[in-house]
């Protein structure tokens, strides 16, 4: 049966949970009056805010775990049994806190950067690149800096643990063997990690830049340490890892300028009026509000096959735009053909070849006519058969006198 807990225990063991209660209330408490001191404080200062919303929850627990170690070191014995097991776990939930804290101090700075030097909305205009560009940076180095973060309140967790203690100095002993293995290990990871800060400080890509790459048009949407998310048109996610854009060639529609040139092309007949249809195209473009007057070039690119080859080179601010203008340019056009030119679409043309009976009537008897081989079908060509062929194969025939001969004849 188990041992039956003294009265007196009992009550010491209620009181100390009533202290270590009473304790969580307070820290509660404090961190409520602190939220409400700082959002009286919003409307005079932005990093208020940040600080306000992003850490609110991490230092109302900071401040918890604070005020229950407290608690326990006023009302429990230092002698108590069940003491040292509390003040460790006290010790890791007040690292694990802290590490929280930190961190979230790290988004309160990536904030207030991108407030800063990248603040308002990133479109695509060139305008707006260099916003793309310090945002990716400030992104990435955040992202960094968390994870250092939290790999050392990690190892400061282990730290407090003997056995992990014992092995750490163990294995920083023998570093020389770790390095090459960890080396080993880790290549892919280590590889996508550098890759992802290569990418945010190479300009190379930016949050919002518009891309091709795998065959997909999309733009770039997030950026990690790790991995690249890209926001396809149809409203897909393509994920990446950041070593694709090392080593594999990509399209970049906005790494300069965000301006670019579209071409339309239709397969027409022959009879087209090409003067009347650059007209159009002229017409068209004024009329369409996503053209940016730049770019406005009709050209006759290819004419096989029994067509004509019509390209339309058109020009817009952006790639959305200039998508919705070439479809603009290219349905205005078919419609002007239906409408006006008719004759000018595409058709196949088959003609019918009729043999003509008594050609050779047709042709006058003393008229030279061509031969129909070289070494028959006429004297002259049965001659040079007969020089050049030997058909008694007797080689006199192919000397030098023969050839004369037949020369001097006419062959």
């Amino acid at each position: 049966m188990p041992k039956a807990i003294p009265l007196q225990s009992a009550t010491h063991i209620a009181l100390n949970v009533a202290w270590v209660v009473v304790a969580l209330v307070i820290a509660y408490a404090v961190g409520v009056a602190l939220s409400w001191v700082l959002q009286r404080m919003k409307g005079r200062s932005a990093m208020v805010n940040d600080i306000d919303v992003l850490t609110r929850p991490p230092v109302r627990a900071t401040l918890m775990v604070i005020a229950t170690n407290a608690a326990v070191h006023h009302a429990v014995a230092s002698k108590s049994e069940w003491r040292g097991p509390v003040d460790h776990a006290l010790l890791i939930a007040g690292l694990a806190t802290s590490t929280w804290l930190v961190a979230s101090l790290v988004y309160v700075a990536e904030r207030r950067a991108i407030a800063r030097f990248a603040g308002g909305d990133t479109g695509m205009n060139d305008a707006d690149r260099h916003r793309r560009k310090i945002r990716t940076q400030i992104t990435v180095l955040r992202r960094l800096v968390v994870a250092i973060v939290v790999v050392f309140g990690l190892a400061a967790v282990l730290e407090t643990f003997p056995a992990f203690s014992n092995i750490g100095r163990t294995l920083f002993a023998s570093a020389g063997v770790l390095s090459v293995v960890a080396g080993l290990a880790a290549q892919t990871s280590l590889g996508a990690v550098f890759a992802g800060i290569q990418i945010a400080f190479s300009d190379a890509i930016r949050v919002g830049d518009v891309v091709v790459l795998e065959n997909e048009w999309g733009r770039i949407e997030e950026i990690t340490l790790t991995y690249v998310v890209v926001h396809l048109w149809d409203e897909r996610r393509l994920v990446l890892p950041c070593t694709y854009f090392t080593k594999t060639p990509y399209q970049n529609w906005t790494r300069n300028a965000t301006a670019l040139l579209g071409t339309v092309e239709l397969d027409v007949d022959f009879t087209v009026p090409v003067d009347a249809m650059r007209a159009e195209l002229d017409r068209l473009l004024r009329a369409n509000e996503r053209w940016d007057g730049r770019v406005g070039v009709l050209q006759i690119t290819d004419a096989v096959d029994g067509y004509v080859r019509v390209r339309m080179l058109v020009s817009a601010a952006d790639a959305s735009t200039l998508f919705d203008l070439r479809c603009d340019v290219r349905e205005g056009i078919v419609k002007w053909l239906q409408r006006t030119q008719p004759g000018a679409l595409p058709r196949q043309r088959i003609e019918a070849a009729h043999r003509s009976h008594g050609q050779d009537s047709a042709v006058p008897s003393g008229a030279p006519r061509a031969d129909s081989a070289l070494f028959g079908g006429s004297p002259e060509a049965d001659r040079r058969g007969r020089v050049f062929g030997c058909p008694d194969g007797d080689d006199s025939h192919t000397d030098g006198r023969e050839f004369a001969r037949a020369r001097a004849d006419g062959g």
